[in-house]
């Protein structure tokens, strides 16, 4: 077996920023044990696996380093990315099979906008082990699908977290999404985005996120148009259109590496 793999930023228009995702092309079906250990060799926060279904449609996984997920965004943009720039797809809207159900990929002149579901928020009260494994409280927190959200009055307490990976890993959800409102011209939100449960430390850019972080933001501040930036190390920018019960993620991508796995 020879299937052809390639390593894409995602949510950047520069090489080294956003978010990188590995995206393994495959010929047949194959085993999940077999998708776990190539995303566990790879070691990077998603791999995405892309099945031919015909006429442009596609079955999609994504792998940790230690488990599948129900939905990820940057791994997502960059298999859009690849099939559009390196497999050459004429359609201008690919779809994809998922355990999140069918998602769609378009491409628009600002970059790659994905079709998402919107998440709904419960609040929550506000435990003493969260704030103890993100080492600060939050002015408020809410649950959703999948993550916690905890909501912070400045882009400062959110940009100087440094959580207790241990003691978050310990909190019963996905991640912990932390925002604030954006301190730069132009950006509505930024995030941070913390899963140590699921083998990743802290998230670059993370567009699952913004299924939760999108609806939060858009009530908050009265917009269906949002432009989001998540203040990883690596940094990257995502904007963001609320369309009935989903949400339009639209980034840039940039192909890093292409290889072969023989194993």
């Amino acid at each position: 077996m020879a299937n052809s793999i390639y390593i894409v930023d995602a949510f950047t228009h520069q090489p080294f920023k956003g978010n990188p995702a590995a995206v393994c092309l495959l010929d047949q079906p194959v085993d999940t044990a077999w998708m776990q250990s190539v995303a566990s060799e790879i070691n990077l926060s998603d791999t995405a696996f892309l099945l031919p279904m015909g006429d442009g449609e596609w079955n999609l996984r994504w792998f940790t380093p230690r488990t599948e997920v129900d939905l990820c965004g940057h791994a997502t943009l960059a298999a859009a990315h690849i099939l559009w720039s390196e497999l050459k797809q004429t359609q201008e809207q690919l779809i994809f099979h998922s355990p999140s159900g069918l998602l769609k990929a378009s491409r628009e002149p600002r970059g790659i906008m994905l079709d998402f579901p919107t998440d709904h928020l419960i609040e929550q009260s506000i435990e003493q082990p969260l704030i103890d494994g993100l080492g600060s409280r939050p002015e408020k927190l809410f649950r959703g699908r999948e993550d916690l959200l905890a909501v912070y009055h400045s882009a400062h307490q959110v940009r100087t977290l440094s959580p207790d990976q241990i003691a978050l890993s310990n909190i019963s959800c996905r991640g912990v999404i932390t925002t604030a409102p954006g301190d730069e011209d132009g950006v509505d939100f930024i995030s941070r985005f913390f899963a140590p449960a699921l083998g990743i430390a802290e998230d670059p850019v993370t567009g699952s996120a913004h299924c939760t972080l999108a609806p939060f933001w858009s009530k908050q501040l009265g917009k269906q148009t949002l432009k989001a930036y998540q203040a990883s190390q690596r940094g990257g920018e995502i904007d963001i259109r609320i369309d009935d019960q989903r949400v339009m993620l639209i980034g840039q991508t940039v192909t890093i590496m292409e290889g072969k796995l023989h194993a």
